[in-house]
């Protein structure tokens, strides 16, 4: 099973500002220190906005920061908002089936005790527990998450 990158960028951009320490930052920042599209940030900041992980402030001096205690969000309870699928195999969907053995089959059972093991693991890590490593994350990006400044080493090519 794979993720989506929806879910992955979605997750980026948790982390990415629960290390801000309540700045606001925009979606062209995010999208510049992941390399990621800003269109495609656009749209799930916005689905994060609506479920209100993201807090989204109008304005000229308005931005994004995290909308509910990096504690309180857990990395499930993210995935299973911005996936839309978690069918792992064709029987495990609503509707008609190819397989000539779905009404005696028990593989789906396994499937699903699978990806309900699998969200329960998601379920124990919050955005918090992610963050923790708060200062190498920060230098991880190219430009410094607090100040705005590029790294004196990313400037010379040293790093």
């Amino acid at each position: 099973m794979r993720l989506t990158d929806y879910s992955e960028y979605a997750l980026r951009v948790l982390i990415y500002l629960s290390i801000q320490d309540d700045r606001l930052v925009t979606v062209k920042e995010i999208s510049e220190q992941y390399g990621i599209s800003h269109n495609h940030l656009t749209k799930l900041v916005h689905k994060l906005g609506k479920n209100g992980f993201v807090e989204t402030i109008r304005g000229k001096s308005g931005g994004l920061r995290i909308g509910r205690d990096p504690a309180m969000i857990t990395v499930g309870e993210v995935v299973r908002i911005m996936e839309s699928d978690f069918a792992i195999v064709e029987c495990m969907q609503s509707g008609n089936y190819e397989c000539r053995i779905v009404r005696a089959c028990v593989l789906s059972g396994v499937f699903r005790e699978g990806l309900n093991a699998f969200l329960e693991v998601l379920d124990n890590y919050t955005i918090a527990d992610l963050v923790k490593p708060k200062q190498q994350l920060a230098k991880a990006f190219p430009v410094d998450v607090w100040s705005g400044a590029p790294y004196p080493s990313k400037i010379s090519g040293d790093g």
